[in-house]
This record gives C-alpha cells, structure tokens and sequence, in this order.
C-alpha cells in the first residue's frame, strides 16, 4: 500500500468521526438515530476506490472499537458495536467496497448520475438492507418492522448520495482512483 492511500484512508476515517460531532436526530419509533456519517461512507467509496474506502471505513470501526467517542453522540466502544446500530456500523465497509468497486468501473467515463445512483444502491439500500434486519434482531423485533423502520432513512440518505457524488466528481483531479 502505498503512503498516499494510507493517508487518505486515515483522512476518511477522521473525516467520517468529524461528521459523527454533528448531533444526531432521534428518532421515537426506531432505536438507530439520523447521522451525518453515512455521507462519509459513500464519500469514501466514490472517492477512494474500493480498496482504500473500505480500509478507511475498518480503521474507523477499529477506533470505535477501542473506545474512541466517534460515533454521533459522542459514542464509543465495543458496547457501541453490539447494540442496535451494530449492522448499520459493520456494513459501512462492505458499502464503501461496493460504492468503490463500481465507482472504479466507471470511472474513466464518470457522469454524476452514475455515481448518484450507485451510492443510492450500495451507501442507502445495502446499509439497509443489512443494518434493518441486525438492528430487529438485536430489538427482538421481526425484520420486516425493522426494514420498514429504516424507510425513515430514505429521504435523508438520498441528499447524501447526491451530496457525496457531486463532491467526488469535483475532486475527481486529485482522487487515488486510476483511470484505465
């Protein structure tokens, strides 16, 4: 791995313990809040690659891990990782290895909207779809109330997948993603 990479991922996972200082949004009829985090993931996925974007987001779970207050609300540690925000957390790799892997396929001939619609299927409907159903099984919950749950997500994840294509395509020059 090169310096260059392992800088950008330590960037992004400090970037994305940034965004969790933005306080969250609560919401009454599920137990995982509104964060400003997610933007971090598909900005890390659109912007790093697969490679360096899913390394930036392990880094991050691995601080948490250790204690570090860099969830939103200033959560931190292990018991942060088992509790029901546990898959939404775990799935932030997964999702910036995917948003990457598909970014790099297109890159060479970018348009925004294809970045928009795969950070909508890999940063909104992936984190989803596999942050619902952990969060439900940790609530003692069925998974369908758990899927419907996170539809609250919906509107909210898709500015962000909008927000972080456009920001990647404007730092497109200075990305670690090569061109074939």
């Amino acid at each position: 791995m090169k310096t260059k990479e392992m800088v950008f991922a330590a960037l992004f996972a400090a970037l994305i313990g940034v965004l969790g200082m933005i306080p969250p949004i609560p919401l009454g009829f599920i137990p995982v809040p509104i964060t400003a985090q997610t933007l971090g993931v598909m900005l890390a996925g659109s912007f790093l690659g697969k490679k360096t974007g899913s390394l930036s987001l392990i880094l991050f779970i691995v601080l948490v891990a250790l204690g570090l207050p860099l969830l939103s609300g200033g959560r931190g540690g292990f018991s942060a990782l088992v509790g029901p925000s546990a898959g939404y957390i775990l799935s932030w790799p997964v999702a910036a290895f995917c948003i990457g892997y598909a970014t790099e396929k297109v890159w060479s001939n970018v348009k925004t909207w294809k970045i928009i619609i795969i950070n909508l299927v890999f940063g909104v409907i992936l984190v989803s779809l596999i942050g619902a159903p952990v969060m439900a099984l940790i609530t003692h919950t069925s998974i369908w109330a758990g899927l419907v749950g996170a539809t609250a997500f919906l509107p909210g994840d898709c500015i962000k997948a909008v927000i972080a294509a456009i920001i990647a395509l404007q730092l497109k020059a200075v990305s670690p993603i090569e061109e074939k």
